[in-house]
């Protein structure tokens, strides 16, 4: 599923990148219902700073990902799937030494164009502007010719289509150039005719989103750039795949059954319904919960990049955490450290909304036979919650991590500790308490003569030898402070006097360019030492076929950390942050380059 995931992101990436123009009655928003479940489009051009920084991002990636292409297909050669092996190949072709203008070029795709990828129901459409419709149709008829099989084609009035229909999954992908538009959909292999005329955009939708404006107004409220914005309607989406009344997963789920008809010898009116009334009602309860989202940049130019992601939440979760001020210090302040996280976990309030929905769920059980196992969930929630209450844990408001250096040893010391500086907050309103239980546990940290004055005492050597450095603590009323490494003393009287969340804060992260590409070659080691050691690997293969997919697995993560490293490369800082409004969650995040 990975290649396929990335050949759609890069779809919906060359089409987005291609994206610009003005309002128009052709416009692919205006072929977009107004009650599309999802859509992801853009309402307005980039400028051409925006378009060239998303072109320099791409490069960047393009050579590592045709990396991993060629060793896909030679791993799909191995196992004997040529066609695909020869697909990917053919893929690699068009995008080897190329760069990003390139590739749009040799697609067709319109760089003053428009594109939207929307759900005609649950069936995803893409309909993006070419400029050039025969270099389109070149490049599929290529990729037909590579694979061994081509498309079937097909007309609808005088519209004519490619399709290809997946017997296993009861579904086609139906590709076609209406007009000079790129339109690529998938829809079910028996689809009427007046969804697969929607579809092509032969028939318009009574009510489009362009008209609606519903786009508009969430980019206005969000501060979402125009270029590129996304928005789920949730409380749409689950009822609709709940209640079997869509074409395209009604499609899927049917298939499903005859397979395992097919499979058990019993015919299918023995299985049980899969779209009881009782699980649209369920899903319905269950989206009103967080009935919509939404996502798009902030900002993006050559050195910045910000996007920002909002959850709507029901009232009565918002109402319990938009105004809490949680003392966590540090959580309210930017911070210019390394590393430095800050969470918030305010016990007390966390176990009363949980408990609550923990009740709510016993007093209405949900119905739906699909969600037996949520019920039984929420059973366990009431006494986790009241076993949360014990100290220390029921204390507990939040921690923070601040980290100055991290290191890995070197590979002749490879079971030693990371080397680190640096400090560790936890925010409670019991830090004597929590002290003391630490002394019950740890003999040495009785030693410790802790006040709450912010004042740093130093830890016995016996408790921080394994860490290759000095010790530190300090306390005062709301939290207590460890710091590990030489002059670290100096620094946690300021962390305890941080300033704390503001109203609603529940998170907030940020590294540095070097401690990023720290954790790089971190994750690089630990993929190359699981390759070496054969995992994922099928232990009854032959020691050559075993041997042939350890090679291709350490190729392949060779390829996708080379491409992490060049970005990295690029990094200043990153950061990120999280927070409850009185609307719901927003998450925000925010990346600095050279």
């Amino acid at each position: 599923m990975r290649p396929t995931k990335r050949l759609i992101a890069l779809g919906l990436a060359t089409a987005l990148l291609a994206a610009c123009g003005h309002k128009d009655k052709d416009a692919p928003l205006a072929f977009v219902p107004a009650d599309t479940p999802y859509v992801f489009a853009n309402i307005e051009a980039p400028s051409d700073d925006v378009r060239a920084s998303a072109y320099n991002q791409w490069n960047l990636q393009l050579p590592g990902q045709v990396a991993q292409l060629k060793t896909l297909a030679d791993s799909q050669e191995q196992v004997g799937h040529t066609n695909n092996a020869n697909l990917l190949r053919a893929l690699v072709k068009e995008l080897d030494g190329k760069k990003a203008e390139d590739v749009v070029t040799t697609l067709g795709m319109d760089p003053k164009g428009k594109m939207a990828f929307y759900g005609l129901g649950l069936a995803p459409v893409l309909r993006a502007d070419l400029a050039d419709p025969k270099a389109f149709s070149a490049f599929v008829d290529r990729m037909e010719a590579a694979y061994g099989q081509k498309f079937d084609v097909a007309k609808v009035g005088d519209q004519s289509y490619r399709k290809a229909v997946s017997a296993e999954s009861g579904t086609e992908v139906v590709l076609a150039v209406v007009g000079k538009q790129l339109v690529a959909t998938l829809l079910p292999s028996d689809a009427a005719e007046p969804q697969l005329r929607q579809a092509l955009g032969l028939d318009r939708p009574e009510k489009n989103l362009q008209d609606d404006g519903r786009l508009e107004k969430i980019a206005k409220d969000k501060g979402y750039e125009k270029f590129a914005v996304g928005a789920v309607d949730i409380a749409h989406l689950l009822p609709l795949m709940a209640s079997g009344k869509d074409p395209l997963f009604a499609a899927m789920v049917r298939q499903k059954m005859q397979a395992d008809a097919a499979k058990t010898g019993e015919p299918i009116t023995a299985q049980a319904n899969p779209f009881p009334p009782s699980c649209e009602a369920d899903a319905t309860r269950i989206a009103a919960r967080f009935p919509s989202a939404s996502f798009g940049y902030t900002r993006i130019d050559a050195t910045h990049q910000e996007t920002r992601f909002d959850i709507a939440l029901a009232p009565d979760i918002t109402q319990a955490f938009s105004g809490l001020e949680v003392e966590v210090p540090g959580l309210g302040k930017d911070s210019d450290t390394a590393f430095d996280f800050a969470l918030a976990l305010p016990v007390k309030q966390i176990r009363e909304f949980w408990t609550a929905q923990a009740d709510a769920v016993t007093a209405k059980p949900f119905q739906c036979p699909a969600l037996a196992g949520l019920n039984e969930a929420f059973a366990k929630v009431g006494p986790a919650m009241q076993q949360a209450a014990i100290p220390p844990f029921g204390d507990l408001r939040g921690i923070r991590i601040a980290l100055d250096t991290f290191s890995m040893p070197p590979a002749d010391k490879a079971g030693q500790i990371p080397s680190i500086t640096g400090r560790l907050l936890v925010a409670t309103s019991n830090p004597a308490g929590l002290v003391a239980m630490g002394s019950a546990v740890m003999p040495a940290l009785a030693q410790v003569k802790l006040t709450p004055d912010g004042k740093p005492v130093a830890l016995p050597a016996e408790m921080t030898a394994m860490a290759g450095g000095p010790g530190f603590a300090a306390m005062t009323d709301k939290a207590v402070a460890i710091g590990i490494g030489a002059g670290q003393d100096a620094k946690l009287g300021d962390m305890l006097k941080d300033t704390i969340g503001d109203k609603g804060r529940q998170m907030r992260v940020h590294l540095n360019g070097d401690m990023y590409r720290t954790w790089i070659d971190l994750m690089a080691d630990k993929a190359d030492a699981m390759s070496a050691a054969g995992a994922g690997i099928d232990p009854t293969a032959d020691p050559a076929t075993a041997e042939k997919a350890r090679a291709d697995a350490a190729a392949r993560s060779k390829a996708q950390f080379d491409t992490m490293r060049a970005q990295a490369q690029r990094i200043v800082q990153l950061s990120g942050d999280v927070t409850v409004d009185g609307n719901g969650l927003v998450i925000t995040s925010k990346a600095e380059t050279k």
